[in-house]
């Protein structure tokens, strides 16, 4: 009997250590950048997208329209040629939702879904 309280123990002690581990200060996401799906503009995914509520939704569509939006570097890095295109926002927000419902999609990042679709469907800001 004291056996197997000892081994529950052991094994209550070890699910508590694993259940902290990932959890360390570079896991976090940033606080300053405003609303957004909680993580970095790059790393945001469909899965991101669908846990998050509105607002973090159309801040994460504001900063993928300011990536977006950047400068065109063309034959002359000193000079720009002009400025990506981007999508006007309920249409970013009609795209990740319809790609985002699908289970098969929940590790598609936003970016490569936004700058796709703005170079065919998007305009100049």
């Amino acid at each position: 009997m004291v056996h197997n309280a000892a081994k529950a123990l052991a094994l209550l002690a070890i699910s508590a250590a694993v259940a902290g581990c990932g959890g360390g200060p570079n896991t976090q996401p940033q606080i300053d950048v405003g609303p957004n799906v909680g993580e970095p503009i790059n790393l945001a995914d469909c899965h991101d997208w669908n846990q998050a509520n509105t607002e973090q939704r159309l801040g994460t569509i504001k900063e993928l329209k300011n990536f977006a939006n950047g400068p065109v570097v063309g034959n002359s890095a000193s000079a720009p040629s002009g400025r990506g295109a981007v999508l006007d926002d309920q249409q970013a927000y009609d795209l990740f939702n319809n790609y985002c419902k699908s289970d098969f999609a929940r590790g598609f990042k936003l970016y490569k879904l936004y700058v796709r679709a703005a170079s065919f469907a998007g305009h100049q800001q």
